[in-house]
């Protein structure tokens, strides 16, 4: 996946984990498996209580938030987290990726 190829020569770190939205986790899970990284499943109604740095029109009329890599990476990082690489969007345009960083990080 070269959103994930690109977020993470953007910061030069390797993340714990990917977080998706539930509806999303099979579609990752493979990926998630040859990467050797946990699965973080986000439901719907947390991804919309999350303000993202970024803003789409695609992601606000389907998920009804700015950004869906920011809000789950976010919702996964827990309360006061912060987002450490904004979403990058893949060269197909099917997938995007975004960093964030957990308080005690």
């Amino acid at each position: 996946m070269d959103s994930f190829r690109s977020a993470l020569a953007a910061t030069g770190t390797r993340p714990d984990a990917l977080a998706v939205p539930v509806d999303r986790a099979a579609v990752i899970a493979p990926f998630a498996e040859a990467e050797r990284l946990a699965v973080h499943t986000i439901g719907a109604d947390l991804l919309q209580d999350i303000d993202t740095p970024t803003r789409s029109t695609v992601s606000m009329d389907a998920r009804g938030v700015g950004s869906v890599a920011e809000a789950a990476a976010l919702a996964a990082a827990g309360p006061g987290a912060r987002i450490v690489v904004a979403r990058v969007i893949s060269s197909d345009r099917m997938a995007t990726c975004a960093i964030a960083q957990g308080p005690e990080s």
